[in-house]
């Protein structure tokens, strides 16, 4: 598995570096093929990376179960140089070893041993995605399509201190253009209209809609606007976070932000964006693949327990469509799209193992 991490960890794969992507989906269709008994599909994707399919098993009365892995990082090409891939007192270091490549590998090492040594009553598909931290802008539609005719869906994501995730709250951006108008700052400032002073007037404004205590929060993460310290400003550009724990606080805030109107009457806003990812919401069903995962983690003397979180996933996706998702469960680790991320390799086995049982058992 420390063999396979590494090699995984050494195809560098940004988001956006299309030529990169796809060497490692050429990567994975070849390992799949040399030690997995599976169906392999490379999903040609002009948008982003290629994505990749594997699917063991045969159709049967049962619906598939769907498992979602992604291999691309937020770290840029390059990285790999700084901080290489580096296995020291039990734990393995590199770009991309937490979120989500050790899962992916635990993933890739659950399958060939439910090929070899478990039972299986039904077809199983991995869905191996190129794009999820961008987004899954490209590859949606794809999930939510296999989605649909899954009983359920497995995620590989990172877990949380080794908890699973059985909700996630949706995400959402708004971008904000604040149009005014420019003016020389010294000789005629009052025929300006500063775009910088009404953005300040609606980041005030998108502050008060948090409500921690529903699970909403809003943040505007980016500020640009101006040209010079001489010019008024004519032009301002907010980037705005929001997350949310429901669909109803979803529309709540995306109403009260598309509605926004300037304090100031000569400035234009132009507001675009909204809902991303839907949030995933504990359910009756999450609850049982929930029992029968603690169970197995008990037969290999663990506890799995579980939580909710404010990042997202593509499990989002599929709870939106209305399958069971059960999220969290690749690498036990910490420090996703921080330079100090790591991956418990001890704990790598027992989690293949009893993401193995579970693919069994449901």
């Amino acid at each position: 598995m420390i063999r396979d991490l590494k090699a995984i960890v050494n195809i560098e794969t940004p988001s956006t570096e299309k030529k990169l992507l796809d060497q490692a989906a050429d990567y994975l269709v070849k390992y799949a093929e040399k030690n997995l008994s599976c169906e392999t599909e490379l999903i040609e994707n002009v948008n982003s990376g290629n994505n990749v399919s594997l699917r063991i098993g045969k159709d049967t009365v049962k619906k598939p179960l769907l498992v979602l892995a992604h291999y691309d990082t937020v770290w840029s090409k390059g990285t790999l140089s700084r901080i290489p891939f580096s296995v020291s007192d039990g734990v393995a270091r590199g770009p991309g070893v937490f979120d989500m490549k050790g899962g992916l590998v635990q993933g890739l090492w659950a399958l060939r041993s439910l090929e070899e040594y478990g039972k299986q009553d039904r077809r199983i598909e991995m869905l191996i995605t190129s794009d999820e931290e961008l987004g899954s802008d490209s590859s949606k539609e794809l999930i939510e399509t296999r989605a649909k005719i899954s009983e359920a869906a497995l995620v590989l994501e990172p877990s949380q201190d080794g908890k699973v995730k059985t909700a996630r709250k949706g995400i959402g951006e708004f971008s904000i253009n604040v149009i005014g108008k420019a003016a020389h700052a010294g000789l005629e400032p009052w025929k300006g209209v500063n775009a910088i002073e009404e953005a300040a007037r609606v980041i005030l404004f998108l502050q008060s809609l948090n409500r921690i205590e529903k699970g909403t929060t809003i943040n505007v993460c980016t500020v640009n606007g101006g040209t010079r310290t001489n010019v008024i400003a004519d032009r301002a550009t907010l980037g705005v976070d929001f997350r949310v724990a429901s669909e109803a606080e979803a529309n709540k805030l995306v109403k009260s932000v598309m509605s926004i109107k300037p304090n100031n009457p000569s400035v234009k806003l132009e507001i675009s964006g909204g809902l991303n990812r839907p949030p995933m919401q504990k359910t009756y069903e999450t609850e049982r693949i929930l029992e029968i995962a603690k169970t197995i983690g008990l037969e290999f003397g663990t506890t799995i327990e579980d939580c909710a979180v404010g990042g997202g996933s593509d499990g989002n996706f599929c709870a939106a469509v209305g399958i069971p998702v059960l999220d969290g469960l690749g690498a036990v680790g910490n420090g996703a799209h921080a330079e100090n991320e790591f991956v418990d390799l001890n704990q790598m086995p027992l989690r293949a193992a009893i993401f193995e049982r579970l693919l069994e058992e449901l």
